[in-house]
């Protein structure tokens, strides 16, 4: 049988490469770099930076433990060139992988015929199945002056050249927070604005605040509950071109003039071009593809992974979307009800985001809890209770742990050093139905920061 998967973002050539395993015949269509927007322009690049930074932070803390490294400067044009790199490298890995799998590459746009055809490179294909996975965009926000030079995505601040004196961000979710972070090392000014009451509105709301706090504390300034009005181009005493971002605050109108303004208010899923209504397939309200817990459309044939279905916007959702997908394709095909990811709860998706500190997020959070009605015990433990974090330096941060009545795991937060990896050891515990008592009797290493769950 045939799979034909349009977009080879890692959704798409993750699931191309599990399709190759279980024999199937592949297409993968991309009209632009394999890897899509989290290898190019996303995931990777940025934690390239982000790793930059972390390097540079602890050099100019080294004196706290003993050590004299002198001043510690940034060279950016070694730093972006180091990113572009890894970016290449990875790319060219992944390009290798699909040709020794069998993947057949056709470097162009696909786009429906119909229901059953689908044309690119030239050519019309009839597959027993198709995959869509081309991803989503960055939203542009209708700003007055959204469209002068120096207002960037995220694309294209990561392609700047040097680090601004200056940078507004519109938004404080996960995108905007981390190149805030980012950049506050490599020296700019910089400043969030948020219309939400609080950075990141969709985690637990403590984490978000303390993340917040920490941020300040490195020089990050925020401006939440706060709608941008506009930006103009300005110039300064001396000349100099400026922006300035225009915010209303609690009926107050307040401004900022900065070098750049990055505009991180989300994402949108990319359809442009696909011509699915050829195709007869469904969408929501919101611009996505409708599908079904299987990732299926309403064309029993085609179906829909990643961000481009708007069910949740990360990487590793895509990929385990792919293969609930092809677990769906199989079990129709051998007339089955299950297949070999059959048992995969997307709804156990861990996020974090990786900032200076980093924090990370599964399941409930305390206030949804709360808000279901539901009984739930609320544990908490601060890193400078752990060996550790107290040699590591890193003492400001924060762990809680959700268990509903049934004991059983039903979230884990954190702010802190690898909160990442805290939340990621419950979320393996949450997918098996594990309890807290399975947590507490699990041995942890000592001294790790892992001892944070117990």
């Amino acid at each position: 049988m045939q799979i034909f998967i349009i977009g080879a973002g890692p959704g798409g050539y993750e699931t191309a490469l599990e399709a190759r395993k279980r024999g199937f015949e592949v297409i993968l269509a991309e009209a632009g770099n394999v890897g899509g927007t989290c290898l190019n322009a996303g995931c990777i690049p940025t934690k390239a930076y982000c790793r930059s930074a972390e390097i540079l932070e602890e050099i100019r803390a080294s004196e706290k433990f003993g050590i004299r490294a002198g001043n510690a400067g940034v060279d950016f044009p070694a730093v972006k060139s180091r990113k572009d790199g890894i970016v290449s490298a990875l790319r060219t890995n992944v390009e290798a992988m699909l040709e020794s799998a069998g993947v057949t590459l056709v470097r162009d746009r696909a786009v429906f015929r119909d229901r059953n055809i689908v044309s690119a490179g030239g050519k019309d294909y009839r597959p027993d199945y198709v995959i869509i996975a081309t991803g989503s965009v960055p939203v542009m926000p209708d700003i007055p002056g959204s469209a002068l030079p120096g207002v960037l995505d995220s694309s294209s601040l990561l392609g700047l050249d040097s680090v601004p004196d200056s940078l507004c961000i519109i938004g404080g979710g996960v995108i905007g927070l981390e190149f805030a972070s980012i950049f506050r090392s490599f020296g700019s000014e910089v400043t969030v604005v948020e219309f939400c009451r609080e950075i990141l509105p969709r985690f637990d709301a403590e984490i978000a605040r303390r993340l917040r706090q920490s941020l300040s504390k490195r020089g990050i300034k925020f401006s939440l509950q706060s709608r941008v009005d506009s930006v103009e181009a300005v110039a300064d005493t001396s000349g100099k071109q400026l922006l300035k971002v225009v915010w209303t605050r609690k009926s107050s109108q307040e401004s900022y003039l900065t070098d750049k303004v990055l505009v991180a208010t989300g994402r949108r899923p990319f359809c442009e071009g696909l011509n699915v209504a050829a195709a007869g397939i469904a969408m929501t309200e919101k611009g996505a593809i409708h599908t079904d817990s299987d990732m299926r459309t309403n064309v029993p044939h085609i179906y829909a992974i990643g961000d481009v279905n708007g069910r949740q916007l990360l990487a590793h959702a895509a990929i385990f979307q792919g293969r609930k997908a092809l677990d769906a394709i199989i079990s129709g095909a051998e007339g089955g009800t299950a297949g070999k990811n059959g048992g995969t709860d997307l709804s156990v998706m861990p996020s974090a985001v990786f900032t200076i500190p980093e924090a990370a997020s599964v399941g409930l959070t305390e206030e949804e809890f709360r808000a279901s009605g539901a009984d739930c015990t609320v544990r908490k433990s601060l890193y400078r209770t752990n060996g550790k974090a107290v040699c590591l330096g890193e003492t400001d941060g924060l762990c809680k742990i959700i268990t509903a009545r049934d004991g059983k795991l039903a979230g884990c937060h954190a702010v802190g050093p690898h909160a990442a990896d805290l939340v990621q050891e419950v979320s393996v515990l949450m997918s098996i139905g594990a309890t807290e008592d399975d947590l507490r009797n699990a041995v942890h290493i000592h001294p790790t920061l892992g001892e944070i769950l117990l």
